[in-house]
């Protein structure tokens, strides 16, 4: 569910790579884009809910792995207990008690932030270590669930919130990656992902905040209103970078490129959702709270 990766390497390395490694992804791109954008305009939410459901399984395979767990049986019992949960929380959509579960997934994201400034914490590979970042995926993944389910079932213009929801984190990408190759001087988090630079988190909330006025301007949002989405938009790209870093640091522990092999050019399907799991519930809390 993201377009164009913000991650690069060194600016020197980033260089040589980019026009195959730009290829491999604009394919990629190319061809899940418009799937994914009909099934969110044109599917009905329980469909959706379906899909987005389906893929937070997958991320949860794939962070298991990340996290040291390597036995199929017990990631699957893992994955059955998740499913259970989504289905739990379907009927919550909407409602006080799912709002809250919303606002906490926002919250851990935000504690988050406290491992990214120690990376090395839970480094060494024991069992409790293991443990730990297992339980990091739940209010990760769960959250980011019911927000895309909550605002998809949202009534008028529904469809169309859940796809600027998608797209500030696409063009957020979309604007590090081709700034930060270009630009990229200044490193935002070394010890976790070098290739991330400041100078692409600038480009990708340029391009996030100009497409979050044009489709405001499109719902005829004006004034006050308009403003508040564009810095909605600004929260959303934040939150974005750090679920982009929690997973590099996942992989980095790890000793991992890539969560898995599911896109060519994109890696796995963890690496193409974790910037959305923490922006989607940021997004649609402040949807709420802002009235917009």
């Amino acid at each position: 569910m993201r377009a164009v990766s913000a991650a690069t390497d060194s600016p020197g390395r980033s260089r040589v790579r980019a026009p195959e490694l730009l290829g491999q992804r604009t394919l990629t791109a190319v061809l899940l884009a418009p799937a994914a954008i009909l099934l969110i305009l044109l599917a009905p939410t329980w469909l959706f809910a379906l899909a987005i459901g389906v893929l937070v399984l997958a991320a949860l395979w794939e962070w298991s792995r990340l996290a040291g767990w390597r036995l199929r049986p017990l990631r699957g019992l893992l994955l059955a207990a998740m499913a259970g949960a989504c289905l739990a929380l379907w009927f919550w959509r909407g409602t006080p008690a799912g709002m809250a579960v919303i606002a906490l997934g926002v919250l851990g994201w935000l504690l988050a932030v406290l491992w990214l400034r120690r990376p090395t914490r839970w480094a060494s590979p024991t069992r409790a270590h293991a443990w730990i970042k297992l339980g990091l995926a739940l209010p990760a993944l769960l959250p980011a669930w019911l927000a895309l389910t909550t605002l998809h079932a949202g009534g008028m213009r529904a469809h169309v919130w859940t796809l600027l929801a998608l797209m500030l984190v696409w063009s957020a990408d979309t604007g590090a990656y081709f700034a930060g190759t270009r630009f990229g001087r200044n490193k935002l988090a070394p010890l976790i992902s070098p290739g991330k630079t400041w100078e692409g988190v600038a480009g990708g909330t340029i391009l996030a905040a100009l497409l979050a006025a044009a489709f405001g301007w499109g719902l005829r949002l004006r004034g006050a209103q308009l403003l508040l989405l564009l810095g909605v938009a600004v929260l959303v790209v934040a939150f974005s970078i750090i679920g982009d870093l929690i997973e590099s640091l996942l992989k980095r522990q790890a000793a991992v490129k890539d969560s898995g092999r599911m896109f060519p050019g994109h890696g796995g399907l963890l690496d193409r959702i974790d910037s959305v799991l923490a922006a989607a519930p940021v997004f649609v809390l402040l949807k709420v709270l802002l009235g917009l």
